[in-house]
C-alpha cells in the first residue's frame, strides 16, 4: 500500500464525518508563507535537514487534506 492510498483511506472516513468542514479547510497566511519560504530556501540548497523534514511534513499533511476534500466533494456530488 502506498502513503497516497493509505492517506486516500483515511481521507475517506474523514470526509464522511463532516464534508462541508473539510472543504472550508485552508492554512493560514502565516503557514502558507512558511510553505513558500521552505520551499524557496529548498531551491536555494540553503535548507537545513530539521526544516527539510518540516517541509516533507507539511506537504504530506497538504496532500492529506487534499485527498479529504476531494472526497467530500464527491459524497456531497451524490
Amino acid at each position: 500500500m502506498s502513503v497516497t492510498e493509505a492517506f486516500g483511506d483515511v481521507a475517506a472516513d474523514l470526509a464522511h464525518l463532516a464534508p462541508e468542514k473539510i472543504i472550508a479547510l485552508s492554512a493560514s497566511p502565516q503557514l502558507s508563507d512558511w510553505v513558500e519560504e521552505l520551499i524557496n530556501r529548498r531551491k536555494e540548497g540553503s535548507i537545513t535537514a530539521d526544516d527539510q523534514l518540516d517541509l516533507e511534513r507539511l506537504l504530506a499533511l497538504d496532500l492529506f487534506i487534499s485527498l479529504a476534500k476531494v472526497r467530500a466533494r464527491l459524497l456531497l456530488a451524490e
